[in-house]
């Protein structure tokens, strides 16, 4: 390398200390003076942990940053996730008859003579299970909250597909440390404006303390702000409004009562008139928040609901109100300027893509940053693979929308096809006659695997024309369907309950 490369990161955070942390470990910054990254927060801007979830990406992400998952767990107060339960989204409630179902991180198990999608869509509607309850046993171990594995397993290890729940600000102090621990340069300041130059790109950022600084690769972590690719760099914000409807949450915590009583070890999605409720049990608190759209139910009704929920309209009345605006920007990667995390986009809080879009921009960035010449050399690479996977997502969480038979205003406003994404009307068509399949989809730009649509489509109630069968296969079915519910019986008898997993975790 030619000289010395640096890089700036503004804003902490999840976004700001993941990516530092990230670049620093994959790019040795400890162990190369010819590089440096420095990360500069403002001391004003804090950070609310009412609890996040992840997606499984994130025992990757943690395990690359040779972070120990019980010391994560410890310090976040973190708890397993297994999937999301989704309450009321396929109907609205009458008299009191509630539905559910779940979307497990776990494929659906193989079958070497048959396709269980195959023979489950074979079997009668009326008596068949849930489709999730069918096809793996994650559906019976979450439903009996049972962690998804033993606390004397190895770290990010398990018998079966995890996540986690967390307290945002804790997991951001965690990755700080080891962001530090990796070289990383952490300054205290406050931004007052950008530099450009004559080509348009940033020449340096001034601060309040600091006064100028310069670097190589400026990242904008900045949040909803967008201090750099928004306000500094001008690039445009692509609202997707038209198809994803909600843009206000309301957030809070919610005391736990019996510290022993049991710990789901998955999402609650809780549908209502104009929007959802998350659900999120971590170890010593809840994090509730729901998600409205303003078009449809005002900020009043939003609180009344959520105080509804959870039974405590004092929390819901001083509950933290989250404005935005779902989209993102087409570039994400303009001249010296990368944004991660909300700066680039954000979408909404369902099925926690937000976290995963972090993951996805940080390991691009540390593989597609050349190490001489041109920083924006992979710009265009970068802000392809970012667009695509942003409009990808759009399609599954639509997905989860226009199937419902729901009666409110937002939820017909929902299935309107006007306001369904092309692709995804297109794929919806090819659905009726075949599930979705593994070459419906491009890996490099997608979050979800096709089996993830699958969960989706079949607990909304969605329709796909059976395969022909006769006895044969219904004795097929019966045979392997028995056979998971019995692999599920023995999961259950033998993990622990996921209260129990968590006490000897901390414990230890």
């Amino acid at each position: 390398m030619e000289g010395k490369r640096s890089i700036l990161i503004v804003g902490g955070g999840t976004a700001g200390w993941l990516t530092a942390a990230y670049l620093a470990k994959f790019l040795d910054v400890a162990n190369r003076p010819d590089l440096s990254i420095t990360l500069v927060e403002s001391p004003d801007i804090g950070i609310v942990g009412v609890g996040e979830g992840a997606f499984p990406t994130i025992r990757t992400t943690l395990q690359f940053l040779d972070i120990d998952e019980r010391d994560f767990i410890r310090a976040t107060g973190a708890t397993f996730k297994q999937g999301i339960r989704f309450d009321d989204w396929a109907r609205t409630p009458i008299s009191g008859k509630r539905e559910h179902y779940f979307h497990p991180f776990e494929a659906p198990l193989y079958a070497p003579d048959a396709s269980l999608v195959a023979l489950w869509l074979a079997e009668d509607e009326a008596t068949r299970p849930p489709f999730a309850e069918a096809v793996t046993i994650q559906h019976r171990v979450a439903e009996e909250r049972r962690g998804p594995k033993r606390a004397e397993e190895d770290g990010f290890s398990a018998p079966l597909n995890y996540a986690y729940h967390f307290d945002a600000a804790a997991l951001a102090r965690l990755l700080a440390d080891r962001a530090r621990e990796l070289g990383v340069a952490h300054v205290e300041d406050r931004l007052l404006g950008a530099t450009l130059d004559d080509r348009g790109m940033i020449a340096g950022l001034d601060f309040e303390r600091s006064g100028m600084l310069t670097a190589d690769l400026f990242v904008d972590c900045t949040g909803l702000r967008a201090e750099l690719i928004g306000k500094a760099m001008a690039e445009p914000f692509v609202s997707v409004r038209r198809y994803l409807f909600t843009d206000r949450a309301i957030a809070c915590r919610v005391p736990r009562g019996d510290p022993d009583a049991p710990l789901p070890s998955y999402t609650i999605a809780a549908a209502h008139e104009g929007g959802w409720i998350w659900d999120i049990g971590l170890r010593d608190l809840r994090g509730v928040g729901s998600v409205y759209s303003s078009d449809h139910v005002d900020e009043t009704r939003a609180r009344h609901v959520l105080g509804d929920y959870i039974g405590r309209a004092d929390l819901a009345a001083d509950a933290r109100l989250i404005a935005f605006d779902p989209g993102y920007r087409r570039r994400q990667w303009v001249g010296n300027c990368v944004a991660v995390g909300m700066a680039a986009g954000f979408l909404e809080p369902l099925e926690s893509t937000g976290i995963v879009l972090i993951e996805a921009a940080a390991a691009m960035i540390a593989e597609l940053l050349p190490p001489s010449g041109p920083v924006d050399a992979s710009a265009d690479r970068f802000n392809t693979l970012m667009a695509a996977r942003f409009d990808n997502i759009v399609n599954f969480l639509k997905l989860h929308y226009c199937l419902s038979r729901r009666d409110e205003p937002f939820w017909r406003d929902n299935v309107d096809p006007a306001s369904i994404p092309d692709a995804l009307a297109v794929m919806i068509d090819r659905w009726r006659s075949r599930p979705p399949s593994r070459f419906d989809f491009t890996l490099d730009v997608e979050t979800f695997a096709y089996f993830n649509y699958q969960y989706i489509l079949y607990g909304m109630g969605f329709r796909t024309d059976p395969p022909g069968g006769g006895v044969s296969d219904r004795r097929q079915a019966a045979t392997a369907f028995a056979r998971i519910r019995h692999f599920g019986d023995q999961a259950v008898d033998d993990l622990p309950s996921h209260r129990e997993l968590i006490r000897q975790i901390n414990e230890r």
